[in-house]
């Protein structure tokens, strides 16, 4: 009795690394690829160029309205 459980617990446990293992390396692979949100920015770490403020009339109505 004492056997069948040891037995049934290496191979629940060693199936479980393999899934592991197996899910690791989907998600280091899917990383590797260039991913863009919806709003078309480039999710990465290379250094972006990031635009805070454009001139818009729809901008200068709000810096009017805040003084």
């Amino acid at each position: 009795m004492k056997e069948e459980r040891r037995s049934f617990i290496k191979r629940t446990l060693e199936a479980s690394a393999i899934v592991a293992a197996g899910s690791t390396v989907a998600m280091a692979s899917s990383k590797s690829e260039k991913r863009t949100s919806g709003n078309g920015v480039v999710i990465g770490k290379s250094p972006k160029k990031e635009v805070l403020y454009k001139q818009t009339a729809q901008w200068e109505a709000f810096y009017k309205a805040s003084y």
